[in-house]
């Protein structure tokens, strides 16, 4: 017997897939990975990309042994369950980067559209360095060069929603995460 949670969004059932506990224990491999790069180096910014990246980037910076700043930018490429293919910069990025390094926080990278626009925004920015790390890897679905240097899982291109992801805005607030049932 199945013995799985499942929610109800808009009318369309999502059944869980990843427990909290799952997530907690990846994110703090990320974390671990992060503070041995980062230690030493003069105070890099986590920029979170919002709104999906906030419960990950929370749970990852409650494991981060160094000091640090944190920003956040705005960016959508989401409509309903598929992405729209264009990216869209709704908050810019305010503080200045120059000569530091930033580790972009993101929720999840399937296509790398947005990281890829991202990077391309923040390289006229003259950073430091520039790293990438997500809560959620699509590999199937990610096609750019640039590698992603920290993520806690890879899971199939399915659609999914909690942790901060959402469907329509919903779903974010939930603890585990759950895939959209056909």
């Amino acid at each position: 017997m199945d013995n799985s949670k499942t929610i109800l969004l808009y009318g369309k059932r999502f059944r869980e897939v990843i427990p909290y506990e799952k997530i907690e224990m990846a994110v703090e491999k990320v974390a671990d990975r992060i503070n041995l790069d980062y230690k030493g180096k003069d105070t890099p910014v986590f920029l979170g990309v919002l709104n999906g990246s906030f419960m990950f980037m929370s749970e990852l910076l409650r494991k981060i042994d160094f000091n640090c700043e944190v920003s956040f930018v705005k960016i959508a490429s989401y409509q309903g369950t598929t992405s729209s293919g264009h990216v869209t910069e709704l908050i810019g990025l305010t503080d200045n980067i120059k000569g530091r390094h930033v580790i972009i926080v993101e929720d999840i990278v399937d296509t790398g559209n947005s990281i890829e626009h991202m990077l391309e925004l923040l390289e006229k920015h003259e950073p430091a360095s520039v790293s990438v790390a997500t809560l959620l890897l699509k590999p199937d679905s990610y096609k750019k060069e640039r590698p992603v240097e920290y993520y806690a899982l890879s899971i199939p291109d399915k659609f999914i929603v909690g942790f901060g992801l959402d469907y329509d805005q919903l779903g974010r607030n939930l603890d585990s995460i759950y895939e959209i049932e056909e």
